[in-house]
This record gives structure tokens, sequence and C-alpha cells, in this order.
């Protein structure tokens, strides 16, 4: 089977995160693609209870790492598969089932690759990699290089992406009627959006660093003062030590009534992906890409976290951004061009070659 049809059947299996039985059937489905392809088998096996994609090494010099979990709740991108010009549409096409087999097909360029290379690829990366983590950890803290195929833009690799916290604040009031006893209640609503407001205080323009109020929810009735309140934070930065200050700053927060009280879950997810992780690799990659004679690679940082900022915080040396050009990742326009598709693999393989 070709390439694109390799592609077009794993995207038409729908692999939604919180959906654990498509998570294993799409796993599943990937160790028969690379029965197809590679000439060692691999095998489905398990982090944190959720199945994982394994092929090669089991202590790897070089781990290409991907998800193949996408965003999308069956049936809600509509058709699977779409094909218009040079631009293929799916869900979670880009974002990174396209990624996933353009590193399976590098390594079918590299003789004995599976005695030094692990192809991982874990189940619930969209929603926080809480049960991969260990596993991405103990593997990035061995190998000489993790590389990551989430997708590119513009054909260019990722050398930064921000870390990520997030928290639901609840403010505990006490409710009472709003129109004959008002003043014997405990307002959330009036709590929580001084905390809203707090929340643009904290953020800081010149590491890129974000403190975005989401989700809100309080009250019960109209005619009723609220007794609870919650707000969900989104907190970004580039900067390690700029998350650990919202860190601090969060858990500080106090009510401005003194008999209201503040419940605060959540914390650091994810911690910066930074330069200092990413330069080595990424001269590598501009010196194999000059070898080849193709232009020079480029590099972006990005708001979007990803498994190389869990690589990269245990010390690992990590280039993210290594699988499909295109655009539209969790949008209703996802795909990736087909016309690169033969050139990044060509472009992968070089790197790995020159790594081990």
């Amino acid at each position: 089977m070709t390439f694109l049809g390799d592609l077009q059947e794993l995207v038409e299996l729908q692999s939604p995160s919180e959906d654990l039985a498509a998570c294993a059937r799409v796993v599943d489905l990937a160790v028969v693609i690379a029965a197809r392809n590679l000439q060692e088998p691999a095998r489905v096996t398990q982090a944190g209870g959720r199945p994982v994609f394994w092929w090669g090494s089991d202590k790897p010099e070089v781990v290409l790492l991907c998800h193949l979990d996408t965003v999308w709740p069956i049936d809600s991108y509509l058709p699977l598969w779409r094909v218009e010009g040079d631009q293929i549409f799916g869900p979670g096409i880009f974002d990174m089932k396209a990624g996933f087999l353009q590193a399976m097909y590098a390594i079918k360029e590299i003789p004995n690759a599976s005695q030094k290379i692990a192809l991982i690829g874990t189940t619930d990366e969209e929603i926080g990699s809480h049960a991969s983590r260990q596993l991405i950890e103990d593997l990035a803290r061995s190998a000489k290089a993790t590389l990551v195929f989430e997708s590119s833009i513009d054909d260019t690799v990722k050398i930064g992406r921000k870390g990520t916290s997030m928290y639901r604040i609840t403010v505990h009031g006490r409710a009472a009627h709003a129109g004959l006893e008002p003043e014997k209640g405990i307002n959330a609503t009036t709590e929580i959006s001084k905390i809203v407001l707090a929340m643009a205080a904290l953020e800081n323009s010149e590491h890129g660093t974000t403190v975005v109020p989401t989700v809100m929810q309080s009250g019960s009735t109209t005619n009723t003062v609220p007794a609870t309140a919650s707000l969900d934070i989104d907190a970004r930065s580039f900067l390690a030590a700029e998350l650990v200050r919202i860190d601090e700053a969060i858990k500080s927060l106090k009510p401005s009534h003194p008999e209201a009280r503040i419940e605060i879950v959540g914390g650091i997810n994810r911690p910066p992906l930074e330069h200092a992780a990413t330069a080595e690799l990424y001269a590598t990659i501009e010196k194999v890409a000059s070898n080849l004679g193709m232009p020079p690679v480029g590099h972006v940082s990005v708001g979007g976290a990803s498994d190389g900022n869990i690589a990269a915080a245990v010390g690992g040396r990590v280039l993210d951004g290594l699988g499909a050009s295109g655009y539209g990742a969790h949008a209703a326009h996802e795909h990736i061009f087909a016309s690169r598709i033969e050139t990044r693999i060509a472009l992968i393989a070089g790197f790995i070659k020159e790594l081990i």
C-alpha cells in the first residue's frame, strides 16, 4: 500500500483521546501498518492503563515520539477523508497522524534501525499526557535525542514551546434571597469577578506569559445570591520561572469577603520547551538539509505545548515540529499538503542517520 493509502486508513479510524476503545483500535491498526512497512514487528504496550504503539529498541538512542489520539469526537469531522488538489483534509491528519506515518516511512530507509531507534505512539497527548508522562520522561533521560513529530509550520521545526498550567478556582460564598435579604448572602459571582480582573495583572508580554480566564460558571437562579462560582484558567509562558511565579500567585489568592472561601486545584502541566534543549539538534538538522541540497529548514517558537516539553524538562535533547506540513490543527479546515510529504521523509531519514 502507498503512503497515502496507509494514511487514509489511519485517519479514517477515528481516535478521540477520551475514547479508550477507539484509541486501542488505532494502536492495533498502527501495528498492522508497521507490519506492512517495517521488517521488525511493532507491539502494543501500556502506559498508565492506556495503549501505546512501540516499535524498535527497548533502550533507544533516538526516540521518535508521536501520538495517535486526536481532539475530534467520533463523527465530529466529516467527511473523514477529503482531497482538494494538494490538500488532504481529515480529523487528526495534521495533528498528528501524518507525522507518525512520516516517521515510520523514514526509518524504512535506515538499515538495522530497530537496534538504536524506537518509534512511540501514545494515546493521551491531547488530554495532557498524564498516563504517558513517566514513559516519556524515562525515554528522554536515556536517549541521545527525542524527535517529536508534531505538525510543522511552513516546513520549519519548532525550537521553543510555551509551558502550560491549568487551574480551576472555586469560590464558596453563601446563598440568600436576592430581593428580601441580599445582605445576608456572600456573592460568589462578585468574588470570582475580582479574580478574573486579577488574572490580567499576572501577564508578562516580554516572556509571552498569558493568563487567560476561560470557562466561568456561577449562580443557580436569577433571584438567589450565588453561593458558588468557578473559573478555569489557562496560563502559558516560554519561561519556567514565569510559570512558577503564576502558580504561586494563583495559589495565594484570598477572597475579599472575610467569610468567603477559595478552593484551587491544578498547577503546572507541561514546563516550557526552551531553546537550550533544542539548539544542538536544530543546528544538526540544518546541516543535514544543506548536505542534501535542501533549503534551510528554519524554526519557530509557538504557544502550544507538546510531549516535547515533557522530554526537555528531564534534560532531554529535543527537536519538535518534524511532522507534516499543513494548517488547521484542531480546526474544521485541518489539512496537510501532499506534495511536501516525500521531501520531509527524506530530511527526517537523513537527520536520524546523522544522529545514530
